[in-house]
C-alpha cells in the first residue's frame, strides 16, 4: 500500500510533501476508501459513484478523507487562505417566483417589499468603496414592475460614481427574467451587461442540478438546462463566474455528486469557473422547511465537512478555489473547512439580507480583521484578494489566539485600502 509515495511525489516535481499524518489516515481507513483517496491523489479524478461513498464517511475514513482534502489543498493553492472586501447589495425583494426554499421573497403589497432606488444603491456601493471594498455583489428577486434595462441602468449608475469598482452580479435567474423582459437573447442581454461594466456574475440559483430536486425545489422555473446554458454562455462571452450548491434539505449524496460532476464538466468545456462555493441550508424561517415534515433542517457538521473535501477532490485540477461561506456555516465552523479543502473564505460583505430572510444566525459582517485573525489560526497564510483571485495584500503573523470571540478585544493588523482605514465593528451577532 502507499505506492504513490514513491511514484508521484519525488521531491524533484517540487509537490508539497506527504506528511506523516495524512499517511497514517491513509492506514486507518477501510481498503477502499484507501484506494480511492490514494488514486485521487495520484491525479486520477474522483468519480460520482466514489464521491457518493465518500459523502458517507464516517470515523477513520472522513479523517483520511479530511486529510487528502488539505493535502490537495495545499497542492493547488499553496499555504495561503484568502477573502475580499466587498458588499451585498440587494436591491429588491420583491419576487413572485415562489421558489419553497426562499424566505426572502415578498410580495409588492407587503409591508416589508422593498426596491431599492438608483441613488440608493449607488451610495451603498460608495460607503462600500470608502471602506475598502474592491467589489460589490448585487442581486435581487424577479420583481414584476421593472423592465430589462434595469439591470443595465443599476451598471451604468454605479459606474458613472465608482469606476474601478469590480461589479458581480445578476445570477442566471436574474439573466434569464432580464433577458425575457428585453426581449432580447441571453446572449445579447448579456453581451450588454458587459458593455455596460459587468465584471462577473455569480453562479447561484443553481441550488441542485437535479430535475426530480429543482421541480420540488422551484417548480422547475429555471430549469438545469437553461442554468448551464446561461452559465456557458456567459463563460464563452469572457464573462467568469462562480459556481454554487444549495444542499441539506430534500436532496441525497447521489445529487452532490451528479452536481459537481456536471460542474466539472462545464470547467472542462469552458474554464470560466473561478470558485465553488458550498452554500448550506439555511431551515429556520424557510417555507420549504416550515410546510413540510420530510425537509431537512440543513446539512450537519460532518455533511458540511464532506462537502468542502469531496468538492476537493472531485474538482481537483479544474476548479482550484473552495469556497467557505461564513454567512451560512458561522466563523468558526468556516475555519474548520480551511483544513477541509476549502482554501477561501469569501467576503466581508457588510450586508447580506438573503440568508437573514431564511434566519440565518450569523450576522451580516466580518470586518478584514477578523479574516486575517481567522486564516492565520487555521495555519495558513491570509491574503486579501479581488473578485479574481489576484492578491492584493498579504499579512504577517501577530498574535497567537486560540479563541476568536476573546481575541476581539486583542488590537488586529490595521489594513488599509484607498487611503482608509478599515473599520472594525462587531462582526458576530446574529441579525
Amino acid at each position: 500500500m502507499n505506492s504513490f509515495t514513491t511514484a508521484t511525489f519525488n521531491p524533484a516535481t517540487r509537490q508539497p510533501a506527504i506528511s506523516g499524518s495524512l499517511l497514517y489516515s491513509l492506514a486507518a481507513a477501510d481498503r477502499r476508501t484507501q484506494q480511492i483517496l490514494e488514486d485521487v491523489i495520484n491525479g486520477q479524478e474522483l468519480s460520482e459513484q466514489d464521491a457518493i461513498r465518500l459523502f458517507d464517511a464516517e470515523g477513520p475514513e472522513l479523517d483520511a478523507l479530511v486529510a487528502t482534502a488539505d493535502y490537495l489543498r495545499q497542492k493547488s493553492v499553496g499555504n495561503r487562505a484568502s477573502f475580499v472586501i466587498t458588499r451585498n447589495i440587494n436591491f429588491t425583494n420583491v419576487c413572485y417566483m415562489g421558489c419553497k426554499f426562499c424566505g426572502f421573497a415578498k410580495r409588492k403589497d407587503d409591508p416589508e417589499a422593498e426596491l431599492l432606488s438608483m441613488d440608493e444603491i449607488v451610495e451603498r456601493a460608495q460607503e462600500a468603496w470608502d471602506r475598502g471594498a474592491t467589489e460589490v455583489c448585487i442581486q435581487g428577486g424577479l420583481h414584476p414592475n421593472i423592465d430589462g434595462d434595469h439591470y443595465r441602468n443599476i451598471l451604468i449608475a454605479i459606474k458613472q460614481r465608482l469606476p474601478e469598482i469590480h461589479i458581480h452580479a445578476f445570477s442566471p435567474f436574474e439573466i434569464w427574467f432580464g433577458a425575457l423582459k428585453s426581449k432580447m437573447s441571453t446572449a445579447e442581454f448579456i453581451q450588454d451587461l458587459i458593455d455596460h461594466g459587468l465584471g462577473s456574475m455569480p453562479g447561484t440559483a443553481a441550488e441542485i442540478l437535479d430535475v426530480e430536486i429543482r421541480q420540488q425545489l422551484t417548480k422547475d422555473k429555471l430549469t438545469t438546462a437553461q442554468w448551464v446554458d446561461i452559465i456557458k454562455t456567459a463563460h464563452r462571452l469572457g464573462l467568469p463566474t462562480t459556481s454554487t450548491i444549495m444542499y441539506g434539505h430534500i436532496d441525497q449524496p447521489r445529487h452532490w455528486a451528479a452536481h459537481l460532476g456536471l460542474l466539472r464538466e462545464i470547467q472542462k468545456e469552458t474554464g470560466g469557473f473561478t470558485e465553488f462555493v458550498p452554500l448550506g441550508f439555511v431551515h429556520y424561517e424557510s417555507p420549504l422547511y416550515l410546510n413540510n415534515k420530510d425537509v431537512r433542517p440543513g446539512p450537519t457538521v460532518q455533511e458540511n465537512i464532506r462537502m468542502h473535501a469531496v468538492a476537493r477532490l472531485m474538482l481537483n485540477g479544474w476548479i482550484d478555489n473552495i469556497q467557505a461561506s461564513w454567512v451560512k456555516l458561522g466563523p468558526d465552523y468556516a475555519q474548520q473547512m480551511l483544513r477541509s479543502g476549502a482554501n477561501d473564505l469569501g467576503g466581508t460583505l457588510m450586508n447580506e439580507s438573503i440568508s437573514r430572510s431564511s434566519g440565518g444566525k450569523h450576522g451580516q459582517e466580518i470586518v478584514p480583521e477578523d479574516m486575517v485573525r481567522m486564516i492565520h489560526q487555521a495555519g495558513l497564510d491570509p491574503v486579501r484578494r479581488n473578485t479574481l483571485y489576484q492578491p492584493l495584500e498579504t499579512f504577517a503573523a501577530t498574535v497567537e489566539v486560540t479563541d476568536l470571540e476573546h481575541c476581539r478585544s486583542i488590537k488586529a493588523p490595521s489594513v488599509s485600502h484607498h487611503g482608509q482605514q478599515l473599520i472594525a465593528t462587531s462582526a458576530a451577532g446574529a441579525v
